[in-house]
């Protein structure tokens, strides 16, 4: 397992746009489409990361807990799938179902939002505000794969609901730390 940390994009950025196909329904939709009145939560994950799995029913949570709030829920899978063919859209379709993803699951097949995003890892979290300006980019919690600290989503949840409240998000944040995206 290695172990990347996120590459904290600066803060104030505004979202940068894309337009992928969703591996869930099989339509293509932009940020634009898919933001919330609130803000907008963009996640970088994977199928097979175990730093994702470690992770993955506090964000089926987080997700089901703030979307019915007014927050965009996007995750984004940008790995090379001919070397990681675990990646494949139709496997994250499964992915998807098996997890019960209440939001999209797009593939991001040329690595350009990835890119677009400087998104380094798996997963790797970007929280825009209404404005669709970067609030928050940084780990869900202080919880590491084999680290014995129980998930509670607190960093991440502190910071949605700082969106959400209009309240100050704390500047200084801890990267996310996961997989290294699978640049081709």
């Amino acid at each position: 397992m290695s172990r990347t940390p996120s590459n904290m994009l600066a803060l104030g950025t505004i979202a940068p746009e894309f337009y992928l196909k969703d591996t869930n329904s099989n339509e293509s939709f932009s940020f634009s489409d898919l933001k919330g009145e609130k803000g907008t939560l963009v996640l970088f994950i994977c199928n097979h990361c175990p730093f994702v799995h470690h992770v993955l029913e506090e964000i089926v949570m987080i997700a089901n807990d703030y979307r019915v709030q007014g927050v965009g829920i996007i995750a984004i899978s940008s790995n090379d799938v001919t070397n990681y063919p675990q990646d494949a859209p139709e496997l994250m379709r499964e992915f998807a179902f098996e997890n019960k993803f209440e939001f999209p699951y797009l593939y991001d097949e040329t690595q350009e939002v990835a890119k677009a995003y400087d998104a380094a890892c798996t997963p790797d979290f970007f929280l825009f505000d209404n404005q669709d300006k970067l609030v928050y980019r940084g780990q869900l919690d202080d919880s590491r794969p084999g680290n014995g600290i129980p998930l509670s989503g607190s960093d991440l949840r502190g910071a949605i609901d700082g969106v959400i409240y209009n309240r100050i998000i704390n500047p200084n944040q801890k990267p996310s730390m996961g997989c290294n995206i699978k640049w081709k």
